[in-house]
């Protein structure tokens, strides 16, 4: 999301839009869902429908993929961090005034000379270049936005020429729909489009559209929409732009219902943008609903995946406003990603140590979160005031390898919770493993290899320290400061892992409660258990192993959103483990929990308690602890 482009919205949310917005629409769409859905907020059976529109987990075939634009995640710089901070200095004449020709310009001359050849090349002029500094907007003759002469005095095709000058790219913004501001009484001509004007692009009862409702809702049944957004791209296009964000897209933007469904809008700029001829990156913000990743996938090459990053306060961010909200955030779009199109964690403010706002354990694990996602890195820092730390962490090349190699985006191999592991399984064999303690002192995290489907000794490299730590057996584990991480290229050595099988739906199962089997393509044997919820359980029994100890169990699950599930084997009391979501019902993924078995025979128990479980497809138990 990005502030709203009117003043009296700017006025009303004088210091956090985002942030304020976010609160009171989650606390209204929260209980609204206590009220109709006590437990949970999809309802108790096997496949809700969501799962018609699931995205598929192919990481191929996505938008622009085969002409090259986004095959990797963009790098870069934004403006729009700066602009959005009340940290001293930034914003001298009045909110969002960082934003100007003058220091987009010094940002672009650092950008070239400090991290272009790390890979960072697009600079991206963020909301306000057509508004003044009363966020006043100002339209040409056509109804588009127009550069404000203070902001930009020698115009947007003069900035891109300047940013193309340094071998670099050069990025702009919009909001979704048709500004207010520009409608002039729907008397307003479209450019290039004899006969429509304003009037026509949009609903006669003018309804409103995008996050902050600052827009008219376009209405493309009528062909003057589509030309209104023609227009619109030819502009960007003749100015030579090369990236565009347009924000405020729904479904998403903690908005719902049909006026807030700019799937349409998406389409017509992805034509758009094809007729002009100019390659032009295509990323949707903010806080996209993953329920039409399938949509965002087909017409965008990036999409947000959460709201903005930014703490609106007084410095770039906070851990506790958004940095951490990541975590729980980002597992349902990891099979969503790949080439031409990837999950935009938003901006990476590691750089400036005090401005940013973090710890230096806080700044590590920030930008390891986002490498092992695959999210674009770009950074909304003062690139003239980077400091050594910030500058190590933004340019540290092997971290960089990770998120543009051609590795599946990492997911949690842990439940969430205050220590997480997260990897992938790298093209060469090796993986990318990352442990991280989300918790507020320092504590022990550990990888166990067994979770990964291996055993044995495995050699170690640290991908922050440039080092290798040598072989490990069966496992890493470090000690982690709060909000620390580490970041681990892994060779396997020994063998992988034999384990033993045992599918959810078998009959030598015990089900009780509402739990019951149910068809599952994705599943393997094509079924699964569901419908745990309402203290129902699902009982595996005859889990049969050689040896008393403690086993890494694989747990292979469906859940369309992170929910809870109580684990236990044999007549232990378990402990409740929250499962990342899958992003749909369709998708199944794995995780991995730590249970004590003893010699012989054993059960393992999935427990709702009063709570909406997710849906268990099969466990896998390796034969030897």
């Amino acid at each position: 999301m990005r502030s709203s482009p009117y003043r009296a919205l700017r006025e009303a949310l004088p210091r956090s839009p985002r942030r304020t917005v976010k609160a009171a629409l989650v606390l209204a769409v929260t209980a609204g869902l206590a009220a109709a859905f006590p437990a949970a907020a999809t309802p108790p059976t096997a496949v809700p429908s969501t799962s018609t529109t699931a995205a598929p987990t192919s990481t191929t075939a996505t938008a622009d993929a085969t002409s090259g634009t986004a095959a990797k995640p963009y790098m870069g710089w934004s403006s729009w961090s700066m602009q959005s901070s009340q940290y001293p200095g930034l914003n001298p004449n009045g909110n969002y005034s960082y934003l100007s020709e003058a220091n987009v310009l010094k940002q672009t001359d650092a950008l070239a000379t400090t991290l272009k050849n790390y890979g960072y090349d697009y600079v991206n002029i963020d909301a306000g270049w057509w508004m003044d500094n009363d966020w006043t907007p100002e339209y040409d003759q056509y109804g588009r936005q127009t550069p404000d002469p203070v902001r930009f005095p020698h115009g947007m095709k003069s900035v891109a020429d300047h940013i193309h000058s340094k071998g670099l790219k050069a990025g702009i913004y919009l909001p979704v729909g048709l500004e207010k501001g520009a409608y002039g009484d729907g008397k307003v001509p479209i450019s290039n489009a004899p006969g429509c004007t304003t009037a026509d692009v949009v609903y006669p009862d003018l309804r409103t559209t995008n996050g902050w409702d600052s827009a008219y809702k376009l209405d493309f049944d009528n062909p003057c929409a589509q030309k209104y957004i023609d227009s619109q791209a030819q502009m960007f296009a003749d100015w030579g732009y090369d990236f565009l964000k347009l924000d405020g897209v729904g479904p998403g933007s903690f908005k719902s219902g049909d006026n807030y469904d700019n799937v349409a809008d998406v389409a017509a700029w992805h034509k758009a943008i094809a007729a002009t001829g100019r390659p032009i990156h295509l990323e949707l913000s903010w806080s996209l609903d993953v329920n039409h990743a399938a949509d965002w996938k087909k017409y965008s090459n990036g999409w947000r995946i959460d709201t903005d990053v930014e703490c609106y306060c007084n410095t770039l961010v906070t851990w506790e406003n958004s940095v951490n909200d990541r975590w729980n955030d980002a597992p349902a779009w990891s099979s969503k990603a790949g080439p031409g199109g990837w999950n935009d964690l938003d901006a990476i403010d590691v750089g400036n140590g005090a401005m940013d706002g973090l710890t230096n354990a806080e700044r590590q694990s920030y930008m390891t979160l986002w490498a092992i996602n695959k999210s674009p890195l770009f950074t909304g820092d003062d690139l003239t005031k980077l400091d050594s730390y910030g500058l190590s962490l933004l340019t540290n090349r092997e971290v960089i390898a990770v998120d543009q190699n051609d590795s599946p985006v990492a997911r949690p191999v842990t439940p969430m919770g205050d220590q997480q592991v997260w990897g992938t399984e790298n093209p060469n064999g090796t993986y990318t493993i990352a442990l991280f303690n989300l918790g507020g002192s320092s504590a022990s995290v550990t990888a166990d290899w067994a979770s990964f489907g291996f055993t044995g000794a495995a050699s170690v490299r640290d991908l922050w320290s440039h080092q290798d730590l040598g072989t490990h057996k069966n496992e890493i584990t470090a000690t982690l400061p709060a909000h620390g991480s580490r970041l681990f290229t892994v060779r396997p050595g020994g063998a992988p892992l034999a384990t033993t099988r045992y599918e959810a739906e078998s009959a030598n199962n015990t089900l009780t409660g509402n739990a019951a089997v149910a068809g599952c393509a994705s599943c393997s044997g094509g079924k699964k258990v569901g419908n745990l919820y309402l203290d129902s359980r699902l009982q595996f029994n005859d889990i049969t192993v050689k040896k008393d100890g403690i086993y890494t169990v694989n747990v292979a699950y469906v859940s369309g959103d992170p929910r809870s599930v109580t684990v236990y084997s044999n007549s232990g009391n378990g402990t409740s483990l929250k499962f990342p979501s899958t992003g749909d019902w369709a998708t199944v993924e794995t995780v991995s929990v730590q249970l004590a078995l003893k010699a012989g025979s054993n059960t393992i128990t999935f427990d709702s308690g009063w709570d909406y479980s997710p849906d268990i497809d099969r466990i896998d138990v390796p034969k030897s602890a």
